[in-house]
């Protein structure tokens, strides 16, 4: 009889889990919704140093060029006539965004100019290019 009774206190006193579980998910969630995630052009260049370089916040689109003129965005490699596709594409899904493109300092400057090129033609007028602060 008083294994009986003990028994039953203990199942009276056990905790459920599930409510407290939903919450954990729920915020897990939240969490991963809400989270930024960096883009990356897919290449580090070594970019040239400006004095009046200036942090910009938002530029959605990275258009990375290397010092042997290979393009790259969304961590591929592109021929310089498919740009214009991919910046369309990348528009699509944020119409507001900028485009920034990183040219390594060694890279030739008419491929940069023909990157440009291709931008505008995709109808993105917000352009920059990214240089280091400099002295």
């Amino acid at each position: 009889m008083r294994k009986q009774r003990l028994s039953q206190q203990m199942e009276e006193a056990a905790i459920d889990l599930t409510p407290m579980l939903d919450v954990v998910f729920i915020m897990l969630i939240f969490f991963i919704v809400t989270t930024s995630f960096v883009k990356e052009a897919g290449i580090d260049v070594n970019r040239p140093s400006a004095s009046t370089a200036e942090s910009k916040e938002g530029a959605s689109i990275l258009i990375a060029i290397s010092e042997i003129g290979e393009v790259w965005i969304d961590n591929r490699r592109i021929d310089v006539r498919s740009v214009r596709a991919n910046v369309e594409r990348l528009r699509a899904e944020s119409p507001d965004g900028a485009v920034v493109i990183q040219a390594d300092k060694a890279s030739q400057t008419g491929i940069l100019v023909a990157v440009m090129d291709q931008i505008r033609a995709a109808g993105m007028f917000n352009i920059s290019i990214a240089g280091s602060p400099g002295e």
